[in-house]
């Protein structure tokens, strides 16, 4: 039991910037960290969901609204993420050979692409979030934020990694069989849960997730030969990016099309 409540820090702690007690990371306490890794998602989207609420309500600036969405999870998260997704891009735009690329990965320096791909990141989520002014479609998109990270656990310990690191020590922890089959129960309760809110909206959810997941396995074995900590950073932000974009259009063609015609 201590063991398991070691785990639920350490996910907070190394996911979050959600002040936990400290801890020692020993490697027995490493073993459930990424069952709890999708709890993040819940305080992201908690926050997320209650603040477009209000900003709807009071009919604040609709692009306050926006840009306030997209600065939640990176403020929540410290930016671990965005981080990764930067250093992603810069790797995959170098177009070098699978070592380069990781030896990029590593590099703290900023690239060209890297800043490129983050502009254009946030243009196409900013541009589809002035979309989703349901409420319903709100709800539903914030639950994205915890399936993003299970599916990000899943293939954390079950895609192949690259190299040592973070990444690896973590899902080297874990009691694998046992992390899959939580991990498994917690997508399909998510799942069937969202299907009850608005089967719609929660396909497209599940739609962005799903195929970003499958994009993700091939394009990482292509480029790196595996994942990495990096590159599970750059999974998370297609994913929720994906998830924005498809529930906005379906929002778009439920509501707002009709009333064209």
């Amino acid at each position: 039991m201590k063991s398991i409540f070691k785990s639920f820090i350490i996910a907070f702690s190394m996911y979050s910037k959600i002040p936990m007690p400290r801890t020692e990371w020993k490697e027995e306490d490493m073993r459930y960290v990424f069952v709890f890794f999708p709890l993040v998602g819940v305080i992201v989207g908690l926050i997320f969901y209650v603040w477009n609420y209000i900003s709807i309500l009071f009919e604040l600036p609709e692009l306050l609204r926006i840009c306030l969405s997209l600065a939640i999870p990176i403020l929540i998260t410290g930016g671990i993420h965005i981080d990764g997704y930067m250093d992603t891009m810069d790797a995959i735009h170098s177009y070098r050979d699978k070592e380069t690329k990781l030896s990029i990965l590593k590099d703290p320096h900023i690239g060209a692409f890297s800043v490129i791909m983050l502009v254009l990141y946030i243009l196409i989520t900013g541009g589809c979030m002035a979309l989703v002014k349901d409420t319903t479609a709100l709800m539903v998109l914030a639950f994205g934020f915890i399936l993003s990270r299970i599916l990000s656990a899943l293939a954390a310990v079950t895609f192949k990694s690259a190299r040592e690191g973070t990444l690896r020590t973590f899902s080297g922890s874990s009691s694998v069989i046992v992390v899959r089959v939580m991990l498994v129960i917690e997508l399909l309760a998510l799942v069937c849960g969202i299907m009850v809110i608005d089967w719609r909206y929660a396909l497209a959810v599940v739609t962005g997730g799903l195929i970003t997941f499958i994009y993700y396995y091939f394009k990482t074995k292509k480029e790196f030969g595996g994942i990495t900590g990096d590159t599970a950073g750059y999974f998370l932000c297609l994913s929720e990016g994906a998830m924005i974009v498809l529930v906005g259009l379906m929002e778009y063609m439920l509501i707002d099309m009709p009333q064209l015609y």
